[in-house]
């Protein structure tokens, strides 16, 4: 019985039925590779993109901290006086000395950790995906649409970190009126404003802030990408540091226009806490943004307009330069 089974496989059927399993797992093999070196490029993309946020984080900070200050002044009768970016410096370096400048850094780079790859790999992926659909290039409208979904993805996801920043650099303001600070550090503030203020306290403010990341993105994703396109393919230069420099200045513009207004409503939502012993100056987004111009008038919504574009114009270079070298770097097409 076993001599006659194996007398029915011919030899061609079963050098056919090898050949097919030979196949079958190369045909697996490459799709497992595909999948490998997809997984791996999205890696390589995270980490470059949190690496290169951290680095123009850390740069330009004491700019970001002089743009809190200008957009908290105003809120109490006796700071009604004129301020300027300046004066805030020599107080804050009379203060607290240097290392003031750098006041509320760690949260801010821990919040960069995550919120930069979210949006930038989110943008670049749901780009890149409707090229491969509709096999035409995305038109500026597209581009600002899926740059400001994004951001504010990202923004909900990283909002604590980005209210403890607010806070530990408003507490510069405390310190300048002879006060002691209200947290010590990073885990000191994520401690207290949970006892204080429950865990959902953490994302106090973050209507507007998901606001003010729509804008950002919408402006500086599709500024950038569409800058750099139309440089290059109209031969102005080549895809390197001089249009890298040009589309992220033009980014920086836009994105600061677009999202002042909302950049000061979420700040001030999000210095003030909720104890028991302070009182709430705003309701909502909206109460804070009426409250705002009925006080010190529409201009108000731009403060701190000149430091933010000051802070963004070299975060954007910082930033886009370095991470399209270290896109390079790591074998990876340029953005």
């Amino acid at each position: 019985m076993f001599f006659h089974e194996t007398q029915t496989i011919k030899p061609n059927n079963y050098r056919s039925s090898k050949n097919k399993k030979l196949f079958q797992v190369q045909a697996f093999s490459f799709k497992q590779r595909l999948v490998m070196d997809a997984g791996d490029r999205g890696v390589k993309k995270m980490a470059v993109t949190s690496v290169a946020a951290m680095v123009a984080e850390t740069t330009t900070f004491p700019i970001d901290l002089l743009k809190t200050h200008l957009q908290l002044h105003g809120e109490s009768v006796q700071s009604l006086r004129p301020a300027s970016a300046f004066r805030i410096a020599l107080e804050i370096a009379r203060n607290e000395g240097l290392l003031g400048m750098y006041r509320g850094l760690s949260p801010a780079v821990f919040r960069h950790m995550f919120y930069t790859p979210t949006r930038i790999v989110g943008y670049e992926h749901l780009r890149n995906k409707f090229v491969r659909s509709s096999d035409r290039s995305l038109p500026l409208y597209g581009k600002a649409v899926i740059g400001g979904i994004s951001g504010a993805i990202a923004q909900v996801i990283t909002s604590p970190a980005d209210l403890i920043k607010v806070r530990m650099q408003a507490d510069g303001l405390i310190l300048s009126q002879g006060l002691q600070p209200r947290y010590a550090g990073l885990f000191d503030a994520l401690n207290k404003i949970i006892n204080a203020e429950g865990i959902l306290g953490l994302w106090k403010g973050v209507s507007a802030n998901v606001q003010r990341a729509f804008l950002v993105n919408m402006g500086e994703l599709a500024c950038y990408d569409h800058a750099k396109r139309f440089i290059i393919k109209n031969q102005i230069c080549d895809d390197d540091i001089y249009a890298h420099t040009l589309s992220s200045v033009m980014s920086g513009l836009s994105a600061t226009a677009l999202s002042c207004p909302a950049d000061v409503v979420k700040t001030r939502m999000m210095n003030q806490s909720a104890s028991v012993e302070d009182k709430i100056k705003y309701r909502n987004s909206y109460d804070c943004l009426v409250k705002t111009v009925k006080v010190e008038g529409l201009r108000a919504l731009w403060k701190g307009f000149l430091p933010t574009w000051a802070r963004l114009g070299p975060w954007q270079f910082v930033f886009w330069v370095s991470y399209e070298k270290f896109r390079q770097i790591s074998g990876l097409q340029s953005f």
